[in-house]
């Protein structure tokens, strides 16, 4: 697969912000490109195969000597990092001086081997082509390039080298390490123990099917407000997609869950924008594609006529979305902060009256501390005697989510005790 180098000079690499990876990210993330091709693994890599490459290449690799023929710059992550997809995820920065790649278009490809410390019979090739256009003899600054990929829980060496079509090669070797500390043991990873994958950018996957357990199957309803921590940002960022599809994710795995009511919407567009009833299973292609159509930054001038349209928007959906006959075993919020303007009327919660289910709230904040006071529906749902969880690391998830399956078995069960005594 091929991708286009992007390059930035040192002045435009200054001031800028801190980057965070994002879960999605994959493969060779090129600063400054709108799209970057992922990496991919080598044909016969992995447990048995056998991987063709050539023998100078193998040679360069076997040397573990750095070599610097094209001179580059590679620093890798000592520590993967898990991600809200609960995976970790570990890679390299890579900078090349724009004099060194100077001339006609050129071609850069890049090879890595990813060896798990107990298990180096079964090592995982990577590949990627970059494009290089043509760069003027008298340019400055850098090329940035980035990349990323997946492990499980354990130790592993890495083998990296890059060739031009000169055959100047600069190749690097480091080992990185994957751990939960003692206290998340209990946390379900994405990937078994050293395990090795190629990060997936596609976060709206069909979900692989769940063994569902028979005994006293739960339905719930999750309203999820899929809006951008920064509630003035025009862009959904795929850090933020990433969360709020991770804490459905984790509620679609829970194997006592049979039944989902998903309720998409959107408070800055002020609609819902998908809706999936009863079902059994989450319909994420769906999702995403419904996703597609939000037009973040762009406000109908109908709303700006009235400064409470987004409470009374969000008033509509809970009084539809929480009365009702047919009642879920459980109401989940989930979504960033909402500081809206004015709250929710208690006299319009009033008329839901005390529901006859838990509430809880999954609160999607990556700076807990910088806003600590409870958002629009943090109120509501406090209103409804509900549970509100803040979801900040990806560890959050696991736990909340956890924990709000146990409170609604608990809350069921006590219910069926009160049915039973007749109160």
């Amino acid at each position: 697969m091929n991708g286009w180098l992007a390059v930035s000079t040192s002045r435009e690499r200054k001031g800028k912000a801190a980057r965070v990876w994002p879960a999605t990210v994959c493969g060779l993330a090129l600063l400054g490109s709108p799209l970057a091709s992922a990496q991919v693994l080598m044909l016969g890599s992995g447990p048995g195969g056998a991987v063709r490459m050539f023998n100078t290449d193998m040679a360069v690799m076997e040397m573990q000597e750095a070599r610097k023929d094209l001179p580059c710059t590679v620093n890798p992550s000592a520590k993967a990092q898990l991600g809200f997809d609960l995976k970790f995820h570990a890679g390299y920065d890579v900078s090349i001086p724009m004099r060194d790649l100077a001339g006609m278009e050129n071609l850069l490809t890049i090879l890595f081997r990813v060896t798990p410390e107990n298990r180096k019979d079964e090592p995982v090739y990577f590949t990627q082509r970059v494009k290089v256009p043509s760069i003027e003899e008298d340019s400055r600054g850098e090329a940035f390039l980035q990349g990323i990929f997946d492990i499980g829980e354990g130790k592993y060496h890495i083998d990296w080298l890059m060739r031009d079509r000169s055959e100047r090669v600069c190749s690097f070797y480091w080992d990185t390490e994957a751990n939960l500390p003692p206290k998340d043991k209990q946390i379900a990873l994405g990937i078994p123990p050293s395990g090795i994958r190629p990060s997936d950018t596609e976060q709206f996957r069909e979900e692989p099917p769940v063994e569902r357990n028979a005994e006293a199957p739960l339905m719930v309803k999750v309203l999820i407000n899929f809006a951008p921590q920064n509630s003035r940002s025009a862009t959904l960022l795929p850090l933020d997609t990433s969360a709020l599809v991770s804490i459905l994710r984790t509620i679609a795995r829970e194997p006592r869950i049979h039944r989902f009511t998903i309720v998409a919407f959107n408070l800055q567009e002020q609609r819902v924008v998908y809706r999936q009833e009863e079902a059994d299973r989450i319909d994420f292609p769906k999702l995403g594609d419904a996703l597609n159509t939000l037009k973040l930054g762009t406000v109908d001038w109908k709303r700006l006529a009235s400064k409470k349209a987004d409470t009374e928007f969000l008033t509509d959906l809970i009084l539809k979305e929480a009365g009702g006959e047919n009642h879920p075993d459980a109401l989940i919020f989930a979504g960033p902060k909402a500081m809206l303007e004015a709250p929710v009327p208690n006299e319009s919660l009033r008329e839901v009256g005390e529901p006859e289910f838990p509430v809880f709230y999954l609160n999607y904040n990556l700076n807990p501390q910088f806003t600590p006071w409870r958002d629009t529906i943090g109120h509501a749902v406090k209103f409804f005697k509900g549970q509100e969880f803040t979801i900040s690391r990806p560890r959050d998830v696991w736990f909340a989510v956890s924990e709000v399956v146990s409170r609604i078995v608990k809350s069921r069960h006590g219910k069926q005790l009160r049915s039973a005594s007749g109160n």
